[in-house]
């Protein structure tokens, strides 16, 4: 039986890495942020990080020893999650168009960047909110 559940364990791992995989290679992050940041040189570096963030979440997730961490410690913790789900969320924006063009459809092309402030002060306000509230 232990066999059957290694076996549906490792498919799924593989399913859920390629999914990952390709989920970061569609949007190009990581060659988007190389040409903003100008660190073409420093592909191999970001290849790691990548790798490293996987198996270190791997570990977090299914490791037996947990980590003590001090408050500073959770507040750049928090802090690497946001920029990597704000990368996730721009890159996904900027591969669809999403705002541009639903910002030209509705007439407000000029207040592009005072909108996307709006919504990104919106959502970390709500993140904000829903923490001090919710979860303490």
């Amino acid at each position: 039986m232990w066999i059957i559940e290694a076996l549906i364990g490792l498919a799924s791992g593989i399913a859920v890495g390629t999914g990952f995989v390709a989920f970061l290679t569609v949007l190009g992050i990581v060659p988007r942020l190389m040409q903003l940041s100008h660190s073409e040189s420093k592909l191999r570096h970001y290849e790691t990080a990548v790798i490293l963030g996987v198996f270190f979440g791997i570990y977090l997730s299914f490791g037996d020893m947990p980590i003590q961490v001090s408050y500073i410690g959770l507040v750049i913790w928090g802090l690497l999650h946001g920029i990597f789900i704000g990368m996730l969320a721009a890159a996904l924006t900027e591969v669809l168009n999403v705002f541009p063009l639903l910002f030209k459809r509705i007439g407000v092309d000029g207040f592009l960047f005072t909108l996307l402030m709006a919504l990104v002060l919106g959502k970390i306000v709500g993140s904000l909110f829903q923490w001090v509230v919710f979860v303490r």
